[in-house]
């Protein structure tokens, strides 16, 4: 067996707006724009995960450098209640996203609001680290590479 990661998906209540969001103040690339999926081929898909009539709308965002991508989803027959999760709960925790200067990126994102959860810019691991959440609960991670800028994040304690 040889899996690739591919895409995380990150449930929201209006993609539209999320998509702007991530586009405007993340600096992320609509890399397809929303589209809606219904009718016979999405039943196949998900029909026993989703109230009937089955529906998604989905949109790609991230950076045009291949498959590691954030699939933004909404599903518009269902219920969803507001993000409720706390950070330690089990599941997806957190997306990593990483930037060159964590200081210049903290304070550009100070300028659009974000919540910062966490106080400054850490140094922990090789890495300056910082953690904030979108407006729909998400909770993001923004790493800077101290040691090893050539090489992966994780690949930075050492």
């Amino acid at each position: 067996m040889n899996l690739r990661l591919a895409h995380t998906a990150i449930c929201v209540s209006d993609i539209d707006a999320a998509v702007a969001w991530y586009e405007s103040v993340l600096g992320l690339q609509v890399l397809s724009p929303p589209f809606l999926m219904d009718g016979d081929s999405i039943a196949r898909d998900m029909g026993e995960l989703l109230p009937d009539p089955p529906a998604v709308k989905a949109a790609i965002i991230g950076n045009a450098e291949g498959d590691h991508v954030i699939e933004v989803i909404e599903y518009p027959n269902a219920a969803s209640p507001a993000n409720g999760r706390h950070f330690t709960d089990v599941g997806l925790s957190h997306v990593g996203l990483v930037c060159d200067d964590i200081d210049a990126t903290m304070e550009e994102l100070q300028t659009h609001d974000v919540e910062f959860l966490t106080t400054g810019a850490a140094d922990i691991a090789g890495l300056r680290t910082s953690w904030f959440r979108d407006p729909w609960g998400v909770v993001f991670i923004l790493l800077q590479k101290r040691k090893r800028p050539d090489r992966a994040y994780w690949q930075q304690y050492g």
